[in-house]
């Protein structure tokens, strides 16, 4: 009866082990950069969390450890590498959490015919009709001529892609194509 226990055991720790690494395999996806806000917690010994901004130069400033270099990283590499700095030394045993609190590195451009045209902060849903909505909308003269020039692959110009706003705004929101970092939505002069 014992081996029958502790092997039920084994199976229900195994399927929550692996349905943790499902949560953190997500986790590791999104790589920081330069200007994306950070909530760093130690749990244990000693709770203690900050707000961190991650600087020009791609580093975070912790506290007994200092500056560390924090670009390119997911945020379990993060937690990680946090952890073991803080147990050199300073902490036995640190237990430290990571999370994105604004991710301001992937930015997207808004040009011609919008209200405010410019650099906005790429959200994880922002399709071109809330893009064209963070800009202020379309201008007096603004068109449903809209494309979009996302950086080619090899890095020598743009794809270009054209979105049928029109499409949008009667309900076939299909067409609204999810941007992605270094987008350029161009909105052209001409009637609506």
């Amino acid at each position: 009866m014992k081996k029958i226990i502790i092997f039920l055991f084994m199976i229900g720790f195994s399927i929550s082990f692996l349905g943790a690494r499902e949560i953190s395999d997500t986790k590791k996806e999104y790589k920081v950069g330069v200007g994306d806000v950070l909530t760093i917690s130690v749990l244990r010994p000693e709770n203690i969390t900050i707000i961190a901004n991650v600087a020009p130069d791609g580093t975070i400033s912790f506290p007994y450890i200092g500056q560390v270099k924090v670009k390119g990283l997911s945020l379990s590499q993060i937690e990680n590498l946090i952890q073991t700095k803080l147990s050199e030394g300073y902490m036995k045993y640190p237990v430290v959490t990571v999370s994105l609190k604004e991710p301001r590195s992937k930015k997207f451009f808004v040009y011609g015919e919008v209200v405010k045209p410019g650099a906005y902060f790429l959200d994880e849903n922002t399709t071109v009709l809330k893009a064209i909505s963070m800009a202020g909308g379309f201008t007096k003269f603004g068109s449903s001529k809209v494309k979009i020039l996302r950086e080619r692959k090899d890095g020598k110009g743009y794809k270009v892609i054209k979105v049928n706003i029109k499409a949008i705004m009667n309900g076939k929101s299909e067409e609204d194509i999810l941007l992605q970092p270094g987008d350029i939505v161009v909105v052209s002069e001409g009637v609506f």
